[in-house]
């Protein structure tokens, strides 16, 4: 379908065989009239005149230019050239009486507004910009062919008694002149110049050649063959009529981009010669008649006048590029909030005029949470949306002397001063978080959304850059103390931001570096006492830092994405340690699975899946030799892009497992929604039981609603025997913790595998 509308746009861009064919009838009867014989000069006239109207008509039907307008004024002031071209003929055989002799020439003026009025419509949908001086240059070009026509050739041949034809005829040039600057403006524009505009321009010219020779040759008598009039007057309407004909002719009234270049050459010639020769000359001329010196006063002062002009409109137009410029470099291009440079700036203003503490300055980090789950479900221009309306929301939240700028992707920061009992920044953050906290009207529908927000106050010896890092700083620890509030900065936070720094740099590279191991803590059956398989947990030693704590490393990595790549790593590598064993201990033996954790980032990711089904395949093991943990505030982040990645790991085989349950949404609608097979009860519920301990009920509860929805129990954490006895008369199905094992190293695992069988084949 593509492939034949660009052949048939192809057809209709082609230039017609009509086009040539006007332009070559109208050459013929052109030279007729110029050297053919007396006889056949009229008849090749009125032919030529019949070939322009036909196509002037037939033009804009067949390529209907966006706005015809344009070729509307041209079609009536052909009829009017027409039609005072015939009174002229009867004019000179004497057919016209003496009050009507002025007729023909009076008809002209509305022709040549019509053709002016063409040329300013194409102007107009052209939309030349407004700092474009291609208009400016055309004024002074036609002034300055005005002052040499008038100087040069009418002005010699004027006597003091100018009679009303003279007059009107001597103005016809200068009318002229006027279409050609019209004319010019359109050529000089930036844009796209195409068959039909030069066909439009030399049909100018030819007009006001023409009605210059009209003019010497009537009005002010100078001896010239008439046929050249007629010759040019006839080349202007073939030329003006055969534009209409040309598939460019749609282009003239079409928007053109403009794009700003430097002055050219001949551009800058040619407004030298048309400012220049004309003073001259007016200096060198002897004076004339009254009404000569007074035209060409006139003409003169016009020149000067749009030369300053021009001096004027550039001089603003480089003005204006500069307070663009400066804008684009100083402002944020989504929001038009000042960037974190002009905020800099005037925080520092606000500093050096502050004096010695009579005013505090404070700042405000302000993060939206989850942002990227925002672009990661609806897209880059949702995100710009929400952050369009953050922007306009948080600006209705301050006042006029305030800053508020946009800093990066999702950070905003706002700059507020006065007195230090104010508390001015501390109010400020808690409308803010209620404010954001309502629902966002996008394009998608209403969005919630919640932000963190770190609040930083000057001292006396504090500069800008340092205050935003202490908010910086803050806005991290409103972000660790679970989102949707603000913190206040206190120094203790630099050495804690120190030693993250310090944890982060040392984490980058530790999985090619070999730093990061797999330990494995048993899991275990505990209707018969059997091993059932390990939880993988990462561990990392850092040559530096020495062991980390998951605790320390693991939120740094899932922050910054590195979790990804760890936890892609620990999976491959739970899974080859499974095979290993599962090799070892030969074919009739119990079948063991691996349990590894999943961030929410690995559920984001579409190469989950394929990673997966690679490590099973590579390790020959079944699908259901793996479990998967996930957090129920991991899914909930992002629940529908979660499903799509557990519903496909599910239809695989592999086992989905709830960790932790009991400390996030514990919800049962949610629970039902999620593909799983498994629920791991948190260790902080099973720690009482078996004592009569307050969460006796709760776990009893999520025992009789797991089996309800047929899932199986593992319960973490068991330490004592009585916990393990108590949850196996509960019907629980699996346990792990100390009471059978610490997360260990594979190597410390593998004899303890084979003892602990060879002990219940033995029983």
């Amino acid at each position: 379908m593509t492939h034949v509308q660009n052949l048939d746009q192809g057809r209709e861009n082609r230039t017609p065989p009509e086009f040539w064919v006007h332009l070559g009838l109208n050459a013929v009867l052109i030279m007729v009239v110029l050297a053919g014989p007396d006889w056949a000069a009229d008849p090749a006239m009125g032919l030529s005149l019949l070939s322009g109207l036909v196509a002037i008509h037939r033009g804009p039907r067949r390529y209907r230019p966006s706005d015809a307008t344009p070729w509307r004024y041209i079609r009536f002031a052909s009829w009017i050239f027409i039609a005072s071209s015939a009174l002229r003929l009867v004019r000179e055989a004497g057919g016209l009486p003496d009050q009507l002799v002025l007729l023909p020439d009076l008809l002209t003026v509305p022709a040549y507004a019509l053709v002016g009025l063409c040329f300013s419509v194409m102007l107009r949908r052209r939309r030349a910009a407004e700092d474009d001086t291609a208009w400016v240059d055309a004024v002074l070009m036609g002034l300055g062919t005005a002052f040499l026509t008038w100087t040069l050739l009418i002005a010699p041949n004027l006597d003091e008694h100018l009679s009303a034809s003279q007059l009107i005829n001597a103005l016809f040039p200068i009318i002229d002149v006027v279409v050609l600057v019209l004319a010019a403006r359109l050529l000089l524009t930036h844009g796209t110049r195409q068959p039909a505009l030069w066909l439009m321009i030399v049909a100018c010219a030819a007009l006001f050649t023409g009605d210059l020779l009209y003019c010497l040759r009537w009005a002010l008598e100078v001896d010239l063959p008439g046929v050249l009039v007629n010759v040019f007057l006839l080349l202007m309407f073939a030329l003006l009529s055969g534009a209409s004909l040309h598939p460019s002719m749609r282009t003239l009234t079409e928007p053109q981009q403009f794009v700003a270049r430097n002055l050219s050459r001949a551009r800058t010639a040619m407004i030298g010669i048309m400012v220049i020769f004309p003073v001259a000359l007016t200096s060198l001329m002897p004076p004339g008649t009254w009404a000569g010196n007074v035209v060409r006063a006139v003409l003169c002062v016009c020149l000067v006048l749009t030369v300053l002009t021009r001096v004027i409109r550039s001089n603003n137009s480089r003005a204006r590029a500069e307070r663009i410029s400066r804008r684009r470099l100083t402002h944020d291009t989504l929001t038009d909030l000042p960037n974190r440079e002009l905020l800099t700036e005037t925080v520092t203003g606000w500093m050096e005029r502050s004096g010695a503490g009579r005013t505090e300055i404070g700042l405000l980090f302000v993060d939206l949470d989850r942002f990227k789950m925002i672009n990661d479900n609806w897209g880059h221009a949702v995100g710009d949306e929400l952050l369009q309306a953050v922007a306009a929301r948080l600006s209705e939240q301050v006042r006029p002397d305030d800053v508020v700028s946009r800093v990066g992707g999702d950070e905003f920061l706002i700059a507020v001063a006065g007195p230090a009992h104010e508390r001015r920044a501390e109010s400020l953050a808690e409308r803010l978080l209620t404010e954001l906290s309502r629902p966002f009207a996008l394009s998608i529908g209403d969005v919630v959304t919640s932000v963190s927000i770190g609040v930083a106050k000057s001292a006396d010896s504090i500069g800008a850059l340092e205050l935003i890092r202490d908010a910086d700083t803050a806005m991290y620890r409103a972000k660790s103390n679970g989102r949707n509030m603000y913190a206040m900065f206190d120094a203790s936070m630099h050495a804690q931001v120190q030693d993250r720094v310090r944890l982060e740099q040392a984490l980058r590279g530790a999985v090619e570096r070999g730093e990061l191991a797999a330990h494995f803590q048993p899991i275990i059956d505990l209707a018969s006492g059997e091993l059932d398989g390990f939880e993988a947990l990462m561990r990392w030693h850092s040559p530096e830092l020495g062991h980390v704590s998951p605790v320390d490393f693991i939120p740094i990595a899932e922050e910054t994405g590195m979790i990804e790549e760890m936890g892609a790593w620990l999976l491959c590598e739970s899974v080859r340690q499974l095979g290993e064993w599962t090799a070892l201990r030969g074919p009739g033996a119990r079948p063991l699975h691996v349990s590894v954790n999943v961030a929410v980032r690995q559920l984001r990711d579409g190469s989950l899946v394929r990673l997966v089904d690679d490590a099973l395949r590579e390790n020959n093991l079944p699908s259901s030799a793996l479990w998967l943990e996930i957090t129920e505030s991991g899914v909930m982040e992002d629940l529908e892009t979660a499903l799509l990645t557990l519903n496909a790991l599910r239809a695989m085989g592999v086992t989905l497992c709830i960790d932790d349950f009991g400390t996030g949404y514990s919800s049962l609608s949610y629970l039902h929604r999620l593909p799983v097979g498994i629920v791991k009860i948190d260790r902080s519920f099973v720690s009482g039981v078996g004592d009569n301990g307050a969460n006796e009920p709760i776990v009893r509860a999520v025992l009789a609603m797991t089996r309800a929805m047929g899932h199986r129990v593992v319960a973490e954490g068991v330490e004592t025997e009585v916990q393990r006895d108590w949850l196996r008369a509960q019907g629980c199905d699996l346990a792990q913790g100390w009471l059978y094992g610490k997360a260990d190293r594979p190597a410390n695992l593998t004899g303890w595998i084979m003892r602990r069988e060879a002990a219940l084949t033995e029983a």
